[in-house]
């Protein structure tokens, strides 16, 4: 039995719908998540959530009224269909998404306590693993503007990073920009190819979005401008430092925007959601501050939330963005 694509109820999945102005590229899970505070070997119940970093910043970006297709691969089995079946219903175009007879779509766990929370992933063999540059053939690329991968992917399997680099070649072909959000995973990598791998990939993107905690654990930066000295000097750079703020460098300029106070309710997405932002601002031909603001805005929403995706399409009619 061959790979099936799949086709969710979703006005985005017409097959007149216009072509896309951003792919995602990567990996989505489902989420096995006790209630608050209730350790996993102690939970008698448990909800079920969909999370990946690829189609969160999708759902954000869709939310914020653009368009866009997700390029994925999910088991052929229920959780797959809820995987894809939450995204579409974002109004994310899922049509470029492979449902593998062969492989199971990937969980993961969180698991409370009082020293935080720990996450347990089950993604070894899964669906997404078998990513390929042959699935991004199901997307027109000819109006594509962006092309959003991140480290995640490149970790999960050979195949994966060189689905990556497919996407930003024919992003470039398309005069897009190529998009990079590092998303270190220490759990994904099982040697020490993390601090020249990443910084390859980031080499060869337009605009790179990465924490300052995670490139000081990569690559032993302490600074923001220590870390646009090792991914070079071209292209746009953001450098998130939680609840301080962020910098933007693009060219010899450099921008800070910083983070407002807001009350945490979980970390887990804002990431994703801050990429959103700053890509919507980008794409609307905002400036650099505005770009910033949106992103800190956007992220301000999944911070407030256990959830990974929380729906933003009210900061359509808030946002400041250059028309």
């Amino acid at each position: 039995m061959g790979d099936t694509h799949v086709a969710a109820a979703s006005d985005s999945r017409s097959t007149h719908a216009p072509p896309p102005d951003v792919v995602c590229l990567g990996e989505s899970m489902v989420l096995v998540a006790p209630p608050a505070s209730t350790p996993l070997r102690s939970a008698t119940d448990a909800r079920l959530r969909v999370a990946g970093a690829e189609s969160n910043t999708a759902q954000y970006l869709a939310d914020l009224g653009h368009r866009v297709s997700w390029v994925s691969r999910l088991g052929d089995d229920p959780l797959g269909e809820r995987v894809v079946s939450e995204i579409a219903a974002s109004g994310v175009d899922t049509r470029a998404v492979v449902r593998d007879p062969a492989a199971p779509t990937a969980v993961y766990f969180k698991d409370p306590g009082p020293e935080g929370t720990k996450v347990h992933y089950y993604r070894a063999g899964s669906a997404a693993s078998r990513i390929s540059p042959a699935d991004l053939d199901a997307v027109a690329f000819r109006d594509v503007r962006i092309g959003y991968t991140s480290g995640v992917t490149v970790a999960l399997s050979d195949s994966c990073a060189e689905a990556a680099s497919a996407l930003f070649a024919r992003t470039q072909r398309a005069g897009g920009l190529r998009v990079f959000d590092v998303n270190y995973r220490p759990a994904l990598w099982s040697s020490n190819e993390a601090p020249r791998v990443l910084r390859e990939v980031a080499r060869q993107a337009d605009v790179v979005l990465v924490g300052l905690d995670e490139a000081a654990a990569l690559w032993g930066t302490a600074a923001p401008e220590d870390v646009r000295e090792l991914v070079g000097a071209s292209g746009q750079l953001v450098v998130k430092d939680g609840e301080v703020g962020a910098t933007l460098f693009e060219g010899t300029d450099r921008w800070f925007q910083p983070a407002a106070e807001v009350e945490v309710v979980e970390p887990v997405g804002a990431g994703d959601a801050f990429a959103a932002g700053y890509l919507s601002a980008l794409l609307h031909g905002a400036e650099p501050d505005d770009r910033l603001r949106l992103g800190h805005r956007t992220a301000e929403l999944a911070l407030g939330s256990v959830a990974d995706h929380v729906d933003a399409s009210g900061l359509r009619e808030v946002r400041e963005v250059a028309s």
